[in-house]
């Protein structure tokens, strides 16, 4: 049996051998010419076995031979010559023979090349359908590949566009949490500008302050860190961009290559469009073998998986982050107004005592006032008395003589100047005490109206200032940035 495909060994392939001889040899025309005159022979006895005759050449003819008949035209044949170019009956037969052979074996060799083409037909018939039917299951498998690549692409690629949009939605939210953060900041720093105003004492580096630069410093680092997360987010979705673009490329090739292998493996001997290309199956323009081609399309898979890793990871470092700035800024808001609240209440409370201070320095202002009204009154009613007892004594220093007597009346005259002048003296010391008491308690009521109006500018700066702006604290919707 003969394998498929290979050439077929045929007796009409393989080189003929000289067939035998069976005429006997014939003398050439130069070893008759000798003993027998050349005569022409008809056309029709020419063999390919016979002698070849040389034929003489002829000149024109004369014009007398024109009009001979045929029978005169001829030049006459003796026997002799006739009987020497005749061949034997045996002869005959073996040329006949020879022939029959001939023929028979090319008839032979026609039946058995008919055969073996109709072999060779349906031998290579099945051999075409055969190799047709393997390159169309090849394509078939080949369409399957493609068809779980493109799956498993579009899978990707929906999951990609999925993780890029919560991405991208996570991101819009950090731009806003971190736009709302400017609000508190503000109030913050405002704040501190406003408690810069406060006059005297009051302009102390309190609890209220250090809250303040606490929150200060916690509000600018949630903003830093915001940033940071808001630049990773962008480079991030650019990395996601990138892995989606590749895979997008890839699935697009592969839809392509799809329809392509699909329209191949439908293509059949009956279909149109079909056509030569000469020399098509010369031209090498693959770049890639199986193993290559699906490892290309597994790393744009594992690529793009490892970036839609990093941005879940990333969203919820985002998200963590988010919680813990609304929780941070909420604590220390509240620690701040805590503090605003018990620093007020102090202020309250001095302010209360300054008030009752300054009430009773005025009331005892006004008594001291009224006492040196009295000294003074006294003083004034002293006036008379000396006068009295001074006009006594210079009348009584006119008497005559021996009545110049320092009897008691003298000597009492002379003690009641002395006692009302110390007394006018010691009442002027008491008012010049009294004065200098009541100037210092004017001064001590400057004191106390001044720091009156120091706590009533704290006050009101903490309380109606800085305690209301801080009323429009952003909520926690807007910290996380739903807002």
């Amino acid at each position: 049996m003969e394998l498929l495909g290979s050439p077929l060994r045929t007796p009409y392939t393989q080189p003929r051998s000289t067939p035998t001889k069976f005429l006997p040899p014939i003398p050439t025309a130069s070893s008759l010419q000798n003993r027998f005159p050349p005569s022409p022979l008809p056309n029709s006895f020419s063999s390919p076995w016979m002698p070849r005759v040389t034929k003489p050449t002829l000149g024109p003819a004369p014009r007398s031979s024109q009009r001979l008949t045929p029978r005169e035209a001829l030049p006459p044949i003796s026997h002799q010559t006739a009987l020497s170019t005749r061949y034997t009956p045996g002869d005959w037969y073996r040329s006949n023979l020879t022939n029959y052979k001939r023929s028979e074996t090319a008839r032979h060799t026609a039946e058995c090349l008919t055969a073996d083409s109709s072999r060779l037909i349906q031998d290579k018939y099945q051999q075409t359908r055969k190799t047709q039917a393997e390159s169309t299951k090849n394509l078939g498998q080949r369409v399957n590949d493609i068809m779980f690549w493109k799956s498993e692409l579009r899978c990707e690629h929906d999951k990609m566009v999925e993780e890029t949009n919560a991405l991208t939605g996570m991101k819009e939210r950090l731009e806003r949490a971190l736009a709302n953060t400017e609000a508190p900041l503000q109030v913050t720093q405002e704040c501190l500008l406003l408690r810069e105003k406060r006059m005297g004492i009051d302009l102390v580096c309190d609890d209220v302050e250090k809250q303040l630069f606490v929150e200060l410093d916690i509000i600018r680092s949630c903003q830093e860190r915001m940033r940071r997360h808001l630049e990773q987010a962008e480079a991030q979705l650019a990395s996601n961009r990138l892995a989606q673009h590749d895979v997008e490329r890839d699935l697009a090739n592969k839809q392509a290559a799809h329809r392509i292998d699909e329209q191949c493996q439908q293509l059949r001997n009956t279909s149109t469009g079909i056509s030569y290309f000469r020399g098509v199956e010369r031209v090498d323009a693959t770049i890639s073998v199986p193993e290559s081609w699906a490892n290309f399309t597994d790393k744009n898979i594992l690529r793009s998986q490892s970036e839609r890793a990093a941005s879940a990871k990333l969203r919820d470092s985002i998200e963590s982050l988010l919680v813990l700035t609304d929780k941070q800024m909420q604590h220390q808001f509240n620690c701040v107004n805590l503090a605003f609240t018990q620093r007020i209440a102090e202020m309250a409370d001095a302010k209360r005592k300054i008030q009752a201070q300054l009430s009773k320095t005025l009331q005892e202002m006004f008594h001291l006032e009224r006492s040196i009204e009295a000294i003074q009154k006294a003083i004034r009613d002293k006036g008379f008395p000396l006068k009295v007892a001074q006009t006594r004594l210079d009348k009584r220093i006119r008497r005559p003589k021996m009545e110049l007597c320092r009897d008691p009346a003298q000597l009492r005259l002379v003690s009641e100047v002395c006692e009302i002048n110390e007394t006018i003296q010691s009442l002027q010391q008491r008012l010049r005490d009294s004065e200098d008491v009541l100037q210092r308690l004017v001064h001590n009521k400057s004191a106390l109206e001044h720091e009156l109006v120091v706590k009533s500018t704290s006050l009101f700066i903490d309380q109606e200032k800085c305690l209301a702006m801080r009323k429009t604290f952003p909520s926690t919707g807007r910290l996380l940035g739903y807002v």
